[in-house]
């Protein structure tokens, strides 16, 4: 997956919580969780890394469609 850090101003919140809802179901926290406040992902299967995939070029699509309404040029480098 390519970093695109010229799309990163372009990012909401939400845009953010909604990538986090999608991976939720793999996350297994330690029997401590309240205490410890740590965990694991389980592996992903082919299907899910696919569906990573074309989560993340959804979201560098929209992304680039808000630069675009800004005005912004995205891929260019400075």
């Amino acid at each position: 997956m390519k970093l695109r850090l010229d799309l990163l101003e372009q990012m909401t919140p939400a845009d953010i919580a909604e990538q986090a809802e999608k991976n939720v179901h793999r996350f297994k926290p330690e029997p401590l969780f309240s205490k410890t406040g740590v965990g694991s992902l389980s592996p992903a299967s082919t299907n899910e890394r696919a569906l990573e995939v074309e989560h993340s070029m959804e979201l560098t699509q929209k992304l680039e469609r808000r630069a675009r309404k800004a005005g912004k040029k995205s891929g260019t480098k400075s």
